[in-house]
This record gives C-alpha cells, sequence and structure tokens, in this order.
C-alpha cells in the first residue's frame, strides 16, 4: 500500500551555476551539490539526452538561434528542489531561461578571467560552444560577461580557487538562506 508522506516544512531552493564554458560549472556543481547532500543537473546533458547527440552535434545541426530556443525550452521544463543546476554558457541568451531559474534560487556566475577560458576551451575542442560563424571566443566572452552579470545574484571568483574552494566559497555565501 502506497501511503502520501507530508510535505517538507521548507521549500529549498536550487542553486543555479551560469559562466562561459570552460569556467568549472560542471566541476563546481557536483563538489557543491556533494557538500550539500542535493541532486546535480547539467543542463548540457539534457539537452545531449533530450536529442541523443553530442551537444556539439545538436548546435552545428540547429545553429545557434535554434539552439538557443532548445536550450531555453530545456531549462524552463526543469523542476528541482535541493538541486545544483550547472547550466549551459549560452543560458543567459533568453531572458525566459533566466527568470525560471532566479525563480528556483540563488543564480551563481562562476567568474574565470578570459585566458583561462581560452586555454580551457582550446584543451576540449569537442565542447560544445553556441556561437555565430565567424564569432571569436573572445567576442563572445566580452558579450556574455555583461548577461552574467546582469542574471546572476551572486558572483564566485574562481580564479585561483579549486573546485572544492569554489563550492565551500558558494556555501559560505548562501548558507543562510538555504
Amino acid at each position: 500500500m502506497c501511503t502520501a508522506n507530508a510535505a517538507p516544512a521548507k521549500t529549498v531552493p536550487c542553486i543555479s551555476l551560469i559562466g562561459m564554458a570552460g569556467a568549472g560549472k560542471s566541476t563546481v556543481g557536483k563538489v557543491l551539490a556533494r557538500k550539500l547532500g542535493w541532486a546535480f543537473v547539467d543542463s548540457d546533458h539534457l539537452i545531449e539526452a533530450v536529442y541523443a547527440a553530442r551537444l556539439q552535434d545538436i548546435t552545428d545541426a540547429l545553429g545557434k538561434s535554434a539552439f538557443l530556443d532548445v536550450e531555453c525550452t530545456v531549462v524552463t521544463a526543469v523542476r528541482a528542489r535541493r538541486t545544483v543546476i550547472a547550466t549551459g554558457g549560452s543560458v543567459v541568451y533568453r531572458h525566459e531561461a533566466m527568470a525560471h531559474l532566479a525563480s528556483l534560487g540563488p543564480v551563481v556566475h562562476i567568474e574565470v578571467p578570459f585566458r583561462i577560458i581560452e586555454e580551457r576551451v582550446a584543451r576540449n575542442p569537442e565542447r560544445g560552444i553556441a556561437m555565430n560563424p565567424g564569432e571569436t571566443l573572445q567576442e563572445l566572452f566580452a558579450e556574455r560577461e555583461a548577461l552574467y552579470a546582469r542574471y546572476a545574484s551572486l558572483r564566485c571568483p574562481a580564479e585561483g580557487k579549486s573546485p572544492a574552494q569554489c563550492a565551500h566559497w558558494i556555501w559560505n555565501k548562501l548558507r543562510r538562506s538555504l
């Protein structure tokens, strides 16, 4: 027999991580989720699951604009609590997606300087990045930095910090509100 349990007294939010490809959102997110005893979700992996393909193949096939629409649809479908969500770097291009993430809880920008992003992306050329033909990583970085600043409720300066140190920093800043 199935019995209903009472709902938790307090609704626990999610923590969403935003930032450039290579900023460490997934790595920090996994460490933070373990620290909190929460679930972890990578929105890029959800998109790959929906399409049964690699993220770069999806972005190549759809083009940037259509991919951003797909990303928005997937992100706005997330209904979770007690979850750390690592988003794709391009999630900030759709206000609807960002409004949804903000409704779930704090949005944390993992801030990393361009030179580090450039190095990490170069080490993993198969990383899916939503870019228009002819667009450079430097241009993308400059454009997105303004959007990250606009949507973040907290900015984690990650340069010189390990993923564990970033996770602890975020936890320390947010623990009173969780």
